[in-house]
């Protein structure tokens, strides 16, 4: 089992969610309170994690095949993100999408911590 953590395009309802086509549905999620979250210029959202002021995010976690891992969802990230592992707020791992470090000071990044979630950030742009 390779469970992924969406917080973004390809959560159910929005326009990415064909890419998880034949994924199971494993449950709605929250990571623990240690990542930042960016919208990237608002195309996409952005985990990045942090010792201190962070915050939960909300998003979806999928058992997600390594093939479709590599063939469908690698390939329709942005260079921005980087394949990592958050932790979720009950304590479990999955992978997600990280920003790239070299990435924490770019121009189109705008911080969404505060919202803690890519729809409700989106609903209120």
């Amino acid at each position: 089992m390779t469970l992924m953590f969406f917080n973004g395009g390809a959560m159910r309802g929005e326009p990415l969610h064909h890419l998880l086509e034949g994924a199971p549905f494993v449950a709605e999620a929250k990571t623990a309170p240690k990542y930042r979250f960016y919208a990237v210029g608002d195309q996409c959202p952005a985990l990045y994690p942090v010792s201190h002021g962070g915050a939960a995010v909300i998003g979806e976690v999928y058992d997600v095949s390594l093939d479709d891992l590599r063939d469908k969802v690698l390939p329709s990230e942005p260079h921005e993100l980087e394949l990592g592992v958050v932790e979720l707020a009950d304590g479990s791992s999955a992978f997600a999408m990280l920003l790239r470090r070299p990435y924490t000071s770019h121009v189109a990044l705008r911080d969404i911590t505060d919202v803690g979630d890519w729809r409700a950030y989106k609903a209120s742009a």
